[in-house]
């Protein structure tokens, strides 16, 4: 950690724990043994990593997110206040499962809306943009624009959140950024 790495007193830090450079976290978390946190992240108050959970940089987490062992977050992820990721698809508290981990990977760029649950195994794709109150039990695509319980998909988005809407050419602009975006065969990409 550096002088530009900010700790709030109130948080509890353990031990080979990796806090990269710029980032903030505030009050009453927990950085729980293993875990690695980029840098320029924010964590709000009463979140927890961890152990072992992998944080990319400029990652933004809210209020109230608890962020287990087997999530893997890339570069620039929002995630909103109190989401919700799960890390056993059964679990029963008589019955240790810790074994069953399944691994949760959050693609670069992508946002988790508020009160949104993320179930164990999926993977969210790039720039995604998941609905405040979703249910997500199945991968998302790059792009794709999904809420709902269960979450499905609702159209697509651009890089900077956007709905696209693309002609019949396959080819969409976000007015925002003037970027563009091809659909083909269901995938999004940027042209």
């Amino acid at each position: 950690m550096t002088e530009n790495t900010f700790i709030h007193e109130t948080t509890h830090v353990d031990h080979d724990v990796v806090i990269g450079e710029g980032t903030k976290i505030w009050l009453f978390c927990h950085i729980l043994t293993g875990s690695r946190i980029g840098t320029n992240c924010s964590f709000g108050q009463n979140c927890v990593v961890g152990p072992r959970a992998i944080v990319g940089n400029g990652v933004r987490v809210q209020n109230n997110v608890s962020i287990y062992e087997g999530v893997v977050i890339e570069d620039d992820v929002f995630l909103g206040p109190s989401m919700v990721f799960t890390n056993v698809i059964n679990p029963r508290s008589f019955i240790p499962r810790k074994h069953e981990y399944r691994t949760t990977l959050l693609k670069r760029g992508c946002t988790i809306g508020a009160n949104a649950t993320i179930v164990c195994g999926t993977t969210i794709g790039e720039y995604a943009l998941i609905g405040a109150g979703s249910v997500v039990t199945r991968d998302v695509p790059a792009y794709a624009l999904v809420y709902g319980n269960p979450a499905k998909q609702h159209g697509w988005v651009s890089r900077a959140g956007n709905k696209l809407s693309f002609g019949p050419d396959g080819i969409a602009t976000d007015p925002f950024d003037g970027s563009r975006y091809f659909l083909e065969d269901g995938r999004v990409r940027p042209l």
